[in-house]
């Protein structure tokens, strides 16, 4: 699979294949449906199958006080895309002039002039075209003025639930990354930069990875079990999101516990899976009866991550 980030950098072999548009913002399982689709649309045209998504997304211009906070950053979205068998993703790098164009504009000049689109597959609720005026059926017209195969595909429903990206947002919000992992193609996971902390964890006996500029939806603050990705590693671990009351701290910490790891990770990206949530929290009477909670915490921890890394 292959990333482009300008048009102008696309080979012909990207062009002439099926094609879908859209933010693909965490990569779940609706979105899935729509790639098996599209995979099935390239092999009958005979041509690539690509996504062709924006980076930044379009309210980060338009509505930047509404933009909602972002589940995946671009390169993982594309190996998430890649490991549902996409061909080509290209990242498009957002600007007024895409956005200003209208629905006719867009078609043209994306899906026909660099795309060379042969076929198209998107949900229900797609729009484009400046102020999302044009919808599929908009689309349709268009598709078909052109030769263009469309095909729309419905929304995928889990326990009479639309899988969303707005819903796996509210979820993750809420702390509900078990739910969020059932409905993604993969666990929920951010990113940070390995930083300085207090060292207090080394001297309770958990010592701590501390992230920061972590660009992705954080989930509510509490305590989770996890997997930790490194410097080509992995690990099971514990994830602490919030501040340190026993300790009064008030500021909102992100700490992760590599649990058999002894290698110093300053200055590298980490990368955390969140399985479940473990607690909220807490605020204790003593070391003592936070460092009993911390090893429940960690035991709890390697028993899932052990679990989901040996299936």
């Amino acid at each position: 699979m292959h990333v482009i980030r300008h048009v102008h950098d696309l080979p012909p072999i990207a062009r002439g294949g099926a094609v879908t548009i859209g933010n693909f913002d965490g990569v779940h399982r609706g979105h899935a449906r729509i790639v098996e689709r599209l995979l099935a649309r390239a092999k009958e045209v005979g041509g690539p199958a690509v996504v062709f998504t924006f980076d930044p997304h379009p309210a980060r211009l338009l509505r930047p006080e509404a933009c909602p906070a972002p589940l995946t950053w671009t390169e993982r979205k594309a190996e998430l895309l890649a490991q549902l068998g996409i061909d080509w993703v290209i990242a498009y790098p957002t600007d007024l002039g895409l956005l200003s164009l209208s629905p006719r504009d867009f078609f043209e000049r994306v899906v026909c002039e660099v795309l060379a689109a042969r076929a198209m597959v998107e949900g229900p609720n797609f729009f484009f075209g400046k102020n999302r005026a044009g919808d599929v059926e908009r689309l349709r017209e268009l598709a078909t003025e052109a030769g263009v195969q469309l095909e729309v595909t419905p929304p995928l429903e889990i326990e009479g639930q639309v899988i969303s990206s707005s819903r796996i947002r509210e979820a993750i919000r809420r702390g509900h990354v078990a739910d969020a992992r059932h409905w993604l193609t993969a666990p929920y996971r951010i990113r940070g930069m390995v930083t300085h902390g207090a060292g207090r964890g080394a001297t309770l006996g958990f010592p701590t990875a501390n992230l920061e500029g972590v660009d992705t939806l954080l989930p509510a603050l509490g305590v989770y079990a996890g997997v930790a990705w490194a410097v080509g590693r992995r690990w099971p671990a514990a994830i602490h999101l919030g501040p340190n009351p026993t300790f009064g701290e008030g500021a909102t910490k992100v700490e992760v516990h590599l649990i058999g790891a002894d290698e110093s990770l300053y200055g590298q990206i980490l990368e955390i899976e969140f399985l479940e949530s473990l607690r909220d929290v807490q605020s204790f009477n003593s070391i003592e009866e936070l460092q009993k909670q911390l090893q429940r915490d960690v035991n709890r921890a390697k028993e899932i991550a052990d679990d989901f890394l040996h299936r």
